[in-house]
C-alpha cells in the first residue's frame, strides 16, 4: 500500500508539472500575441501623427496671411505688446522697468514654424529704431534633430553704448504687485545651450508660442484676469449664501 501511495504521488507531481508547463506556454503565447497587437497599434499611431502634422502644416499656410493682417492692425495700437506682456500672469514677471521702456519700441511679434513643423520654430521681436540697440529684429530659433538634440540660437544683441539692459536691476515688491525680474528679459536671447529633446524646456518660448501668440488680444484686454475675477465672485456669492442660510438656521434654533 505504501508503494502504491508513492507511485500515485509521483504521478500527481508529474501531472502538476505538465499543467504548469501548459500554463506557462499559454501565458507566453498570450504575451506574444499582445505584443503583436501593440506593435500594430503603434504603427497606426505613427500614421495618425504623420496625418496630424500634414494637417498642421496645411493650416499653418492658411494662418500665415491672417497673422500678417493681425500684425498690421496691432501696429496701429500703442503699446499693444507691452500691455499684453504685462497683463500675462507669467510673462509680466519677466520685464524689468528698463525692459518696459524698450518694449515701447516693439513694432511686432512673429512666430513661424518650420515648413516641417516637427523640426522647430522661431520667435522674432521686430523693433522700430530705438536708443537701446542697433538691431531691429531679435530672433530666437529652436531646431529639433532626429538624433534627439535641440539646437538653440539667438540674436547677439548689439547694445548701444551704456544701454546694455541685460545686466538687469533689482526691484522691490510694491503692494500686491508681483516683483519684477532681477534679470532683463533680453538676456533670454543669449540662453542658447544645446539640449537633449527629452530635457528641452524653454518655458518662456512655450508660453509665448502656445499661450500669448494664439490670442494676444485676450491679455491686452485683461480678459484672463476678468475670468479669474468672475470665478472668484461666484465663490464669494456662494459663501455669502451659505452664511445667510446658517444665520437663518441659528435664528430658528433660538425660537
Amino acid at each position: 500500500m505504501v508503494a502504491d501511495k508513492g507511485k500515485k504521488s509521483k504521478v500527481a507531481d508529474r501531472g502538476q508539472e505538465e499543467d504548469s508547463d501548459h500554463i506557462d506556454y499559454e501565458l507566453v503565447l498570450s504575451i506574444e500575441r499582445l505584443q503583436e497587437v501593440q506593435d500594430e497599434l503603434e504603427k497606426v499611431n505613427e500614421e495618425a501623427s504623420d496625418k496630424v502634422l500634414e494637417v498642421e502644416q496645411k493650416y499653418n499656410e492658411i494662418r500665415r496671411p491672417v497673422y500678417v493682417k493681425r500684425n498690421e492692425i496691432i501696429k496701429s495700437i500703442p503699446d499693444f505688446w507691452l500691455t499684453a506682456f504685462l497683463s500675462h500672469p507669467a510673462l509680466s514677471d519677466l520685464l524689468t522697468d528698463g525692459d518696459q521702456k524698450i518694449f515701447k519700441y516693439l513694432d511686432s511679434l512673429d512666430i513661424e514654424d518650420f515648413k516641417d513643423v516637427k523640426l522647430g520654430y522661431s520667435i522674432t521681436f521686430n523693433f522700430n529704431e530705438n536708443p537701446y540697440f542697433e538691431d531691429t529684429n531679435l530672433t530666437k530659433t529652436f531646431t529639433f534633430f532626429d538624433e534627439g538634440t535641440t539646437k538653440i540660437t539667438g540674436t547677439a544683441i548689439k547694445w548701444k553704448e551704456g544701454m546694455d539692459a541685460a545686466i538687469g536691476n533689482n526691484h522691490e515688491k510694491k503692494g500686491n504687485k508681483r516683483p519684477l525680474a532681477d534679470e532683463s528679459f533680453f538676456s533670454w536671447f543669449g540662453e542658447t545651450q544645446q539640449q537633449d529633446i527629452g530635457e528641452f524646456n524653454d518655458e518662456v518660448a512655450e508660453i509665448i508660442k502656445e499661450d500669448l501668440w494664439p490670442n494676444p488680444l485676450k491679455y491686452f484686454n485683461n480678459e484672463a484676469d476678468e475670468e479669474d475675477s468672475d470665478g472668484d465672485g461666484d465663490g464669494d456669492e456662494e459663501e455669502n449664501d451659505q452664511e445667510e442660510d446658517d444665520e437663518e438656521d441659528g435664528n430658528e434654533g433660538d425660537i
